[in-house]
């Protein structure tokens, strides 16, 4: 029996009108005001570092966080002690120590091990610090999705898992074709929350110097000492990301419900 009218009247997304007014108001008064406009365009700069440092770190930390997760799920007690090894220091050491550590610590030791082996000879300041931090991120959120992984990838019965080896599926088509198309519908809502936590926790790329909206922003501020103005620009650029972002992850949350 499918919902009640009530129901469906009770669940009509008022937020999402209340958040479009909010937004639409905001980017109307933006628009009326030369100072908060020039704010903007001078912001719009910094978005696509924002994206580029976003989607770049999340795509190599799933590849690195599937990886430890099956680690961890391996029947070597070698590979399972190195992954819960890596995930509890990892998941130990705040972001922003991890950001500075990477970058000030492990790019210049990095270098010098590369100039050691005799490779063609490196400088510290030829290792972008976009790049130091896109590492940063890729480290420390690795050790959060590869526990969303090994999660999801438990979730999935053993049963299934049994009678594909029954019938000869050899372990990586068992993965491909009965494990990982399971358990992705476990994974996809924790995984699209870390993807949001991530466009907000790219602002702390700016601690380095990387030319973000949260940098960009600061830098700003400091030249026409209109703080208000500028990070209300800046407040309204994330959220309009992440509450975008959030909407697409719902509606493909709910499109893969329907499929299964």
């Amino acid at each position: 029996m499918g919902p009640s009218r009530t129901t469906e009247s009770a669940d009509f997304p008022w937020w999402l009108v209340a958040v479009a007014v909010l937004l639409g108001g905001a980017y109307v008064a933006i628009a009326f005001d030369d100072g908060a406009r020039q704010v903007l365009t001078t912001l719009r700069r910094g978005v696509w570092i924002t994206v580029l440092v976003t989607v770049v770190s999340f795509f190599f930390a799933s590849l690195v966080g599937l990886g430890i997760a099956l680690m961890s799920l391996s029947g070597s007690v070698v590979l399972r002690q190195i992954a819960r090894f890596y995930t509890e220091i990892v998941r130990g050491i705040p972001i922003l120590v991890l950001l500075l550590y990477v970058a000030f610590v492990g790019a210049p030791a990095l270098v010098a091990f590369w100039n050691w082996l005799g490779l063609p000879e490196m400088r510290t300041r030829d290792f972008p610090l976009l790049w130091r931090a896109i590492v940063a991120l890729v480290i420390a959120y690795s050790a959060f999705i590869a526990e969303v992984f090994r999660a999801g990838l438990q979730s999935v019965e053993r049963g299934q898992i049994e009678a594909a080896q029954a019938l000869g599926l050899k372990r990586w088509h068992r993965f491909r074709h009965i494990v990982f198309p399971q358990a992705i519908r476990t994974i996809l809502p924790p995984l699209g929350n870390d993807f949001v936590a991530m466009v907000k926790d790219s602002s702390l790329v700016s601690v380095v110097g990387v030319m973000d909206i949260a940098q960009l922003g600061k830098l700003t501020a400091a030249g026409n000492f209109r703080y208000f103005e500028t990070y209300n620009v800046v407040a309204l650029l994330y959220l309009t990301m992440t509450i975008a972002l959030s909407l697409g992850l719902r509606r493909l949350e709910k499109r893969m419900e329907r499929r299964c």
